[in-house]
């Protein structure tokens, strides 16, 4: 198994997070790992939705689980490898809440998968900060 986590704090509130989370086709705006993105139905567990990293081949994912202002679990399966992401916000203190990215991949290619599936974990979620407290 191959395992990651990243986290940021940041001054927005949990539904603050949550409404970006929520918004799919919004990922873009703030992920630049992103050149296409659709959503299959509600972001709600079982609906699937199609990523396509820029210059990479598309994937489809599922939710897996889906909590309101607390988080969402996605899984991929490619060729045997199954990769799952938690995204998670916590309120830690009054005006703080911290946001992670917990990756778990397990398969033939879970160590060749990791570094690439994880390596902009750090940058996405500062550009989700930024987003949230800046507003762009």
């Amino acid at each position: 198994m191959w395992t990651h986590e990243e986290s940021m704090e940041t001054t927005a509130t949990p539904a603050q997070v949550w409404a970006l989370f929520a918004d799919v086709p919004g990922w873009k705006q703030w992920n630049a790992g992103i050149e296409r993105i659709a959503i299959h139905g509600p972001f709600a567990p079982g609906t699937t939705f199609d990523m396509q990293p820029p210059g990479s081949e598309p994937f489809t994912s599922t939710l897996l689980s889906v909590e309101e202002n607390v988080g969402f679990t996605d899984e991929t399966v490619v060729d045997g490898t199954r990769v799952v992401v938690h995204h998670r916000i916590a309120a830690v203190e009054p005006g703080r809440t911290r946001v992670s990215y917990s990756t778990e991949i397990t398969g033939p290619a879970a160590a060749e998968f990791g570094p690439m599936v994880t390596g902009d974990f750090a940058d996405v979620l500062q550009a989700l900060k930024r987003r949230l407290e800046q507003g762009t």
